[in-house]
């Protein structure tokens, strides 16, 4: 069976649509659209078969980046005490259609900006895949543990504090 073409990438510097909600807020379809995506990006993509659904998502708030109804950006936001002591950011994804417009970066900020809002943090802590480290320095993460591997994949967990 054919795949059917990747659509365009969109132009750089887009306005997106966020919706920032508790799981139990989510609709059947916001929720189908969040594990498509990762599914997508994670499992199909990245070639790294895990298990996405890990109760996290239960306990988390998620951002979504809507261009029209398609998602294309998304973070899970986990609380202090979950993942680590500190507030985090997590399950970043951007569709692979719109990387290179600036999404991902759009991404993180409103994800910074809506974890130290709600949780009011004095840091926030993720588990960074190795080659994304620079991305997550211009955002102002430093590096605060040697690689791991996690699900075969070189990570280093990096820090921002408020």
């Amino acid at each position: 069976m054919p795949v059917a073409p990747m659509p365009e990438p969109k132009k750089t510097n887009m306005q997106l649509n966020w919706i920032f909600k508790k799981f139990d807020e989510l609709t059947a379809a916001e929720l189908y659209s969040i594990m498509q995506l990762r599914n997508e990006v994670f499992v199909v993509e990245q070639n790294c078969v895990y298990q996405d659904a890990d109760d996290k998502d239960l306990l988390s708030m998620h951002l979504c980046g809507w261009d029209g109804t398609k998602l294309v950006a998304y973070t899970r936001i986990i609380p202090q005490g979950i993942s680590y002591t500190e507030a985090s950011i997590g399950r970043v994804v951007t569709s692979p259609a719109y990387r290179k417009t600036g999404a991902g970066r759009q991404l993180m900020k409103e994800s910074i900006s809506r974890c130290f809002g709600q949780f009011n943090c004095n840091a926030i802590k993720i588990g960074a895949q190795v080659y994304l480290t620079a991305f997550y320095e211009s955002l102002g993460f430093a590096p605060c543990s040697s690689q791991y591997l996690e699900d075969g994949i070189p990570h280093i967990e990096m820090i921002l504090n408020k």
